[in-house]
C-alpha cells in the first residue's frame, strides 16, 4: 500500500507533469510529439517461424508467430487466417495479475490485430493451399515483458517486424489429395509494413508515447494505423473521454508525419523495400 507521504509525493508529481504539459514540456525534456528511443530485434526466437522485440523507452514487447495449417473460416474459404493474441506477464508491472488475459490485454490485441488486417498487410488470399479445405493459419503470440507506456505502438510494431521477417514451410498436395510437407520455405506474402501511431489526450494537451507517468493523467487516446503508402487504414479510440473534431483533424496530420519517420526505421530493421 502507498503511504501518506507516498500519495503526497505521488499528487505532487502529477501537479509538476500538468505544470509542465501546459507550456509544452515534459519532464524527461521531450517534445509533445517526441517518440522516447525505438529499438527492434528480429529473429530473437529461435523456434518461432518469425518473432521480434521491441523497446520503447523502458516499454518492452516480444511477439512470436507461428505458421501452421488448418480450415478456413466458413465465411472465407478463399483465404488464409490471421490471429493475433497477447498476454501481459505479472512481471511486466505492479499492477499485473497472474491469471488468462484480461480485457486490457484482449483490447490490445484486438486494436493491433485491427491495424494489420485493415493495412492489408498479407495477402491472406495466398496462403490457400485447398479453397474451402486447407490453408495456412498464422498465430501471433505477443507477450509484454515491461509496461512504461504507450503499449498500443510498441506492441504493433513487434506484432509488425515479427511478420515482416516470417519464413514458413510450404505444404503441397498429392494426387491422392493429401498434404505433404516439402522442403521449400517462403516469406508470407507481405505488401506493406503498417505503422501505429497512438496520441494521447491530457486536458487539452496532445502527446505523443507517454510513459507510464504521464499515463496515469491521460483522459483518451486514439491510435490510427497508417500503409506504407500513408492511407490511414485503421482508428481506435479509448479512455474515459474524446475528443473534439479540431484535435481528431490535427492528430491524423502528426500521425501521418510520425508514421513516415518511424515507418522508415521499421522498414529499414525488417528489410523492406
Amino acid at each position: 500500500m502507498i503511504s501518506q507521504r507516498g500519495y503526497f509525493i505521488e499528487n505532487l508529481r502529477k501537479e509538476q507533469m500538468l505544470q509542465l504539459l501546459a507550456k509544452g514540456k515534459r519532464l524527461d525534456d521531450r517534445g509533445l510529439l517526441d517518440y522516447r528511443p525505438l529499438k527492434i530485434e528480429v529473429g530473437v526466437i529461435e523456434k518461432a517461424e518469425g518473432s521480434a522485440k521491441v523497446s520503447l523507452g523502458d516499454t518492452q514487447v516480444i511477439a512470436g508467430v507461428k505458421v501452421e495449417v488448418d480450415r478456413p473460416f466458413p465465411d472465407t474459404p478463399d483465404k488464409g487466417l490471421l490471429i493475433v493474441n497477447a498476454e501481459v506477464l505479472p512481471l511486466a508491472s505492479a499492477y499485473s495479475e497472474p491469471g488468462p488475459p484480461d480485457e486490457d490485454a484482449i483490447e490490445l490485441a484486438r486494436v493491433v490485430d485491427r491495424g494489420v488486417r485493415e493495412s492489408g498487410m498479407i495477402e491472406l488470399e495466398k496462403l490457400v493451399i485447398e479453397p474451402g479445405r486447407y490453408v495456412y493459419a498464422v498465430f501471433v503470440d505477443v507477450n509484454v515483458l515491461n509496461i512504461d507506456g504507450n503499449l498500443f505502438d510498441a506492441t504493433s510494431y513487434a506484432v509488425v517486424a515479427a511478420l515482416a521477417t516470417t519464413k514458413y514451410r510450404k505444404y503441397e498436395l498429392t494426387e491422392n489429395g493429401e498434404l505433404k510437407a516439402t522442403d521449400k520455405f517462403e516469406k508470407l506474402p507481405i505488401t506493406t509494413i503498417p505503422i501505429s501511431i497512438t496520441a494521447f489526450r491530457i486536458g487539452d494537451v496532445i502527446l505523443l508515447d507517454p510513459n507510464a507517468d504521464e499515463e496515469t493523467l491521460v483522459e483518451a487516446r486514439l491510435t490510427f494505423t497508417f500503409d506504407g503508402r500513408g492511407n490511414l487504414c485503421a482508428a481506435q479510440m479509448g479512455g474515459s473521454k474524446g475528443f473534439s473534431k479540431d484535435q481528431v483533424l490535427k492528430i491524423i496530420e502528426i500521425a501521418k508525419l510520425k508514421a513516415e519517420e518511424i515507418g522508415g526505421l521499421l522498414r529499414r530493421q525488417v528489410g523492406y523495400g
